[in-house]
């Protein structure tokens, strides 16, 4: 019974890092800015550390089933 939550906040995390590594990735190749306003490679790096976390908690959240 406790599993449906683990599931469903692993899938939650995993389609966010997921998609924000992705996203960021693409705007990268463009040579497109990630965040306004902010330098180039500050925004690309603390998106693609956050989308990292993101990852590790999805992966984390499925070692709990």
């Amino acid at each position: 019974m406790e599993s449906g939550p683990a599931i469903f906040a692993g899938v939650v995390f995993a389609l966010f890092g997921g998609g924000l590594l992705m996203w960021t990735a693409v705007r990268v190749r463009h040579r497109e800015p990630v965040a306004h306003g902010v330098s180039p490679v500050a925004s690309a790096t603390l998106t693609t550390i956050t989308a990292m976390i993101a990852l590790a908690l999805g992966a984390w959240c499925f070692t709990r089933l």
